[in-house]
């Protein structure tokens, strides 16, 4: 097990850094805060991480995963920002996009359920990468799995998450579309059956409302916590988040 991470979030979509919500990617809008007057997703990480003391970043490129149009450019210029680490989660449908996206300089890359064109993509992505380079993410709306991929689909999260421990992977992300952006709170019971049932390291995306939901988290022993909205619209004070990194 890792020490625990907090980790900000940046939703990329048209190229700019957007506020996540439910899923409900239509409507999604340039993200604001306190923090920056930017929607400039190179510019936010800068800013955070020379404010904040912030230096791992999760990037989801929403342009690549819903219309297969990498933001190739801005993710060479984040690159480029010194002594940050990124988790990339660029939409993987194949073994092609593992290719592709394997020639970055990123931490982990992330499977995520939802474009995965089978449940094969993750056994070529362990020839490809070591195992400690893939992050899992287990993409769900409501505590269901979300995906393009029928053989997927159709599982049980608890099961699927044993599945893919059985075949080498180590480290996995929750995240329930549904609590993005919402600041649901609390642990949900399947995330907690899921953690004492895979021994990997678990993180956790959507659903943070404050700074006890954080220290909630890190006692029951999950690895860490994908953080957007309570971060960046002041909820949570940055203070007392520094005690983490």
């Amino acid at each position: 097990m890792t020490y625990f991470k907090i980790i900000p979030v940046i939703d990329i979509l048209n190229s700019k850094a957007v506020h996540a919500k439910k899923g409900e990617r239509e409507k999604y809008k340039p993200l604001k805060s306190y923090l920056f007057q930017s929607s400039d997703p190179i510019e936010i990480i800068q800013l955070i991480k020379r404010k904040l003391g912030f230096n791992e970043f999760y990037i989801a490129d929403l342009d690549s995963i819903l219309n297969k149009s990498p933001n190739f450019e801005v993710l060479r210029e984040i690159l480029a920002i010194p002594d940050i680490d990124i988790m990339l989660d660029p939409g993987i449908v194949n073994q092609k996009d593992i290719l592709n996206f394997s020639k970055f300089r990123i931490k982990n890359l992330i499977l995520g359920l939802e474009t995965l064109k089978s449940i094969k993509v993750i056994d070529k992505c362990l020839q490809i990468l070591d195992q400690f380079k893939i992050i899992v993410s287990i993409d769900m709306f409501n505590g269901q799995i979300l995906s393009n991929a029928k053989d997927i689909r159709v599982q049980d999260p608890l099961r699927l998450v044993k599945s893919i421990e059985s075949i080498g992977i180590m480290n996995i992300i929750l995240l329930d579309l549904l609590r993005v952006g919402q600041k649901t709170g609390g642990i949900p019971p399947l995330y907690l059956d899921i953690l004492h049932n895979f021994s990997g390291n678990v993180f956790v995306g959507g659903g943070i409302k404050n700074y006890s939901d954080i220290l909630d988290y890190k006692e029951q022993n999950f690895a860490g916590i994908l953080i957007a909205t309570a971060l960046y619209d002041g909820t949570i004070d940055i203070e007392k988040l520094k005690s983490f990194y």
